[in-house]
């Protein structure tokens, strides 16, 4: 029995950090240390994992780490606050904010107030709105992360029908952005809870992304012999973390990335090309050294 070609993300991102390793020492040699913030607010312990994978990737290429961390029960004005001190700290190039925020939280207000330059998820709306228009800004990271995979496994994109499963503001909106620019020029479907008979969309496209969050959601019957399958969304059980795609599809699919070790790797190293290239765009030096701000 033949089963898929693994999409390897660590492989890949272990590559493009490297590569990102040499650029910040370029950088650094002309007086500029980029830094990565991060806004972690609660105790979801999903969120704290990637934010702390995101901080050890810093390190390994030579990028500052700026921690703030709130509690649950911050308010909204407190969530400001910091964004607002990232703002304007000089030794932040970019940062984020993890989320999901606590439900009491206005997230858009939160993601406005962050300044567009600094913007290192590329999801402010200014800069989904240059994403719209083709204009050069920070982009998406696990969109992007997920093209860059493709092209590293040779999978075709342009002229191809990809099936976009979720159409959530962090991949399966702005992937659908991207996979129709110029560059890119698939042909996609977005599929989401009101889609009539999402298998059918699926058995009809040469690659599938699962991004809605639902366990084992793809089944190998919804799967043409041979496409390309991205597991991206993943639930937490107590059987462990599972992802979107069934792991039954490994033996339908020609390529296929796994809920671990796929894309989420890739994520966090377009996080660290986004910090890098905001740097190098004429950058904010980084005199001071990393701090954390505790709860």
């Amino acid at each position: 029995m033949t089963t898929a070609t693994r999409i390897d993300g660590r492989k890949v991102a272990a590559g493009i950090k490297h590569q990102l390793a040499g650029r910040v020492a370029a950088l650094q040699a002309q007086g500029i240390r980029p830094g990565l913030g991060t806004v972690l607010v609660g105790d979801d312990p999903g969120s704290h994992s990637y934010v702390a994978g995101k901080h050890r990737d810093c390190a390994e290429v030579g990028i500052a780490s700026i921690r703030v961390e709130l509690p649950a029960t911050a308010s909204q004005e407190e969530i400001e606050a910091a964004v607002l001190a990232l703002n304007a700290d000089e030794a932040c190039t970019g940062f984020i904010v993890q989320l999901p925020l606590p439900p009491h939280i206005d997230m858009h207000r939160v993601l406005q107030l962050i300044d567009p330059e600094k913007d290192a998820d590329g999801l402010h709306p200014t800069n989904l709105g240059k994403l719209v228009l083709g204009i050069p800004g920070p982009l998406p990271c696990t969109p992007r992360g997920i093209i860059e995979l493709l092209r590293e496994h040779e999978v075709e994109i342009t002229g191809q029908r990809f099936c976009v499963i979720g159409c959530g503001l962090t991949v399966g909106r702005p992937l659908g952005l991207m996979l129709t620019r110029p560059t890119e020029h698939a042909t996609v479907t977005l599929c989401h809870e009101a889609t009539v008979d999402v298998a059918a969309h699926a058995r009809a496209s040469d690659v599938i992304v699962a991004a809605a969050g639902v366990a084992h959601l793809v089944k190998p019957d919804w799967v043409s012999p041979g496409a390309t399958v991205l597991s991206v969304g993943v639930t937490r059980t107590i059987e462990g973390i599972l992802g979107d795609v069934h792991p039954e599809v490994d033996v339908v699919a020609g390529k296929m990335s796994p809920a671990t070790g796929g894309v989420g790797p890739m994520t966090r190293a377009m996080l660290l090309m986004n910090i890098v290239e905001i740097a190098e765009r004429g950058g904010l030096s980084s005199a001071g050294d990393p701090t954390e701000v505790g709860a």
